[in-house]
């Protein structure tokens, strides 16, 4: 009788939709199902662990670029989240505010959904340089206001575990810091 109960309540298990999957099930299975070419991988180490980031020229080649340049340089190692809003994103790409290089908007129809990544400007949306955030929430509210040119695609969680700032501007202190960022082709 024991072993039909535990039968049947298998059974009805795994015939339950797996809509309740956590965000990082749900990027790998993207992840293993899409099979990106590593090429167009950047993989972002924290002290947390690592995040993998599908970059899609398609949509804007001139910021994937730029990213690719400055990743080959090892401009972003060892620099800081230094703007992390709960609830809205995680900035970081600034070590002396900017490199001088500004990037024209690339505006698309990229996603606004939690693990975007977007390029940071200034008021001028041509003034695109070398910071870039990633949503921690669906933020619909800046679609066409900034370049989308990636998604976390692997280690959503461990982006979560970024030190949060304060809730007037998002400003760290004493922020986590990215270890070592590159293109997975390159590892």
């Amino acid at each position: 009788m024991m072993t039909r109960i535990a039968l049947l309540f298998l059974a009805l298990f795994a015939a339950l939709p797996a809509t309740a999957a956590s965000p990082d099930a749900k990027a790998d299975a993207k992840q293993t199902v899409a099979a990106p070419d590593k090429k167009d991988v950047l993989f972002i180490e924290l002290k947390y662990g690592r995040v993998l980031v599908k970059m899609h020229p398609e949509l804007a080649p001139k910021h994937i670029a730029r990213i690719k340049e400055l990743v080959g340089y090892g401009f972003y190692n060892g620099l800081s989240w230094f703007r992390v809003i709960p609830g809205f994103m995680a900035q970081t790409g600034g070590p002396y505010g900017r490199t001088g290089q500004t990037i024209p908007a690339e505006i698309n129809k990229g996603p606004t959904t939690r693990g975007a990544v977007f390029m940071s400007r200034g008021k001028d949306i041509n003034s695109a340089d070398s910071q870039f955030f990633i949503l921690l929430a669906d933020s619909p509210h800046i679609k066409g206001n900034f370049t989308y040119w990636g998604e976390v695609i692997s280690g959503m969680s461990v982006v979560d575990q970024i030190k949060t700032g304060n809730s007037l501007d998002g400003s760290v202190d004493g922020p986590d810091k990215i270890i070592k960022m590159g293109l997975l082709s390159n590892e």
